[in-house]
């Protein structure tokens, strides 16, 4: 099975970029692309597609409201791609229903596993974004971590996962260096993002550090 993927972004060589990033990845399909949000409203439409990857800076439109049709029409996921990483453009994405938040400075070979992350249940967020919205929410609350004794529900193996996650693996490499399976090792994954409470990967991470489960070095 492969997921269909919308892409709306108009500079044409970053587009060209992202089709090539998720036709790479034999678990996706590109079911359409433009660069104009009037087009991309069209075709989310006609197309229904699993997956709307979009700009927010968009020439004849905001692609805020692409992802809030997306969210209208129910089934699709979004993730935005674009330049711009402040607190606004970040919120108003999340509030309009994007599960994910990339930068285009993000790899090739990031994307696609982004949006197969998204797609197994995460929220990939670029690691600026994601480290501006830790030190946010750590700001407020920092409970979570001391409620639970995740030390004890995590399985010796999802603590050897959570410590390849840490080295930047993703997940098929995972897979390669444990001899696991692709789809056991997203299980794997799954299951400590509901025990540690996360959406992510730099959540999880950032999670296990302060319960001393791994440790980054410097």
């Amino acid at each position: 099975m492969q997921y269909s993927t919308l892409i709306v972004e108009d500079d044409p060589h970053i587009r060209k970029r992202l089709i090539h990033a998720v036709t790479q990845c034999p678990k996706l399909c590109v079911c359409a692309e433009t660069g104009l949000f009037n087009e991309g409203m069209k075709l989310l439409i006609a197309h229904k597609p699993d997956v709307l990857l979009a700009d927010l800076g968009l020439p004849d439109g905001d692609g805020i409201d692409l992802i809030r049709k997306a969210a209208d029409l129910e089934g699709i996921e979004s993730i935005v791609i674009t330049v711009f990483g402040d607190e606004v453009h970040v919120m108003r994405a999340i509030e309009a229903g994007a599960t994910g938040y990339l930068l285009k400075n993000t790899g090739v070979d990031d994307i696609g596993e982004s949006i197969l992350e998204m797609l197994n249940g995460g929220a990939p967020i670029s690691p600026a974004i994601s480290r501006y919205l830790l030190q946010k929410i750590q700001s407020k609350n920092q409970v979570m971590t001391t409620q639970i004794d995740v030390k004890t529900s995590l399985t010796e193996r999802e603590v050897e996962v959570l410590t390849y996650i840490s080295k930047g693996l993703n997940y098929g490499e995972i897979a390669e260096v444990l001899e696991l399976s692709y789809h056991t090792v997203s299980t794997h994954i799954k299951r400590i993002y509901r025990k540690l409470h996360v959406s992510s990967r730099s959540e999880a991470v950032y999670e296990a550090e302060q319960l001393g489960l791994i440790r980054i070095r410097e």
